[in-house]
């Protein structure tokens, strides 16, 4: 299996943060991305230390959201770098040639384009349906992830509110990957909820 491909688990912050993280990666979780806004900087070099030791044991790879210094600093398999976030530049230079950078490309097959031009891993597209975590985001439609799919060489990952019951399309359409927060986070069952949805990416 590529290693970018499959569930691709984002953090949300959370006092029992390590243990949420490895029940996703029990229930097949192949990314964790660690992503907290807080400006607490000592807590989030200990989690991301905390949680790069867990997907190592895993075989799973761990990226920063967007905080290059972060990353560098705790040995990240990459980062993931939006519109408002670090230059790509910036961070392939800090990162060097081997790390992982993915972009995000909203509803936008220009930036997915000109991502990969630059030498993005991968790029992202959604919000394919409302989204908690994120209620302002752009919408995505499938006919955006069919045409990336078609034109693109580079994986492709899928987020934005999809639920368990929405994956199956969303892989047919074209993703390599399906970043969730609370599809997987929010559950009950973390470890359950992350099996249900490795379960589909796999197949």
């Amino acid at each position: 299996m590529s290693p970018l491909k499959g569930l691709y688990a984002i953090t949300r912050t959370h006092p029992d943060l390590r243990n949420q993280v490895e029940q996703a990666l029990r229930g097949g979780a192949r990314i964790i991305q660690y992503r907290d806004k807080s400006q607490d900087r000592q807590r989030r070099l200990a989690e991301a230390e905390s949680l790069l030791e867990l997907c190592r044991a895993h075989d799973a790879l761990f990226l920063v959201n967007d905080d290059v210094t972060l990353a560098t600093e705790v040995g990240a398999d990459g980062v993931h770098i939006g519109r408002d976030d670090a230059d790509f530049d910036q961070a392939r230079n800090a990162l060097g040639d081997a790390a992982i950078i993915g972009v995000s490309c909203y509803n936008r097959l220009e930036l997915a384009r000109a991502a990969q031009q630059q030498g993005a891993d991968y790029v992202a597209f959604g919000s394919f349906f409302p989204s908690p975590t994120k209620p302002e985001a752009v919408p995505a439609d499938f006919a955006l992830l069919i045409m990336a799919r078609a034109e693109l060489d580079i994986p492709i990952c899928a987020i934005g509110g999809i639920g368990v019951e929405h994956a199956p399309a969303i892989v047919s359409a074209g993703a390599d990957m399906v970043a969730v927060i609370s599809g997987v986070f929010g559950a009950d069952d973390i470890e359950a909820a992350a099996r249900a949805y490795a379960a589909i990416i796999r197949a």
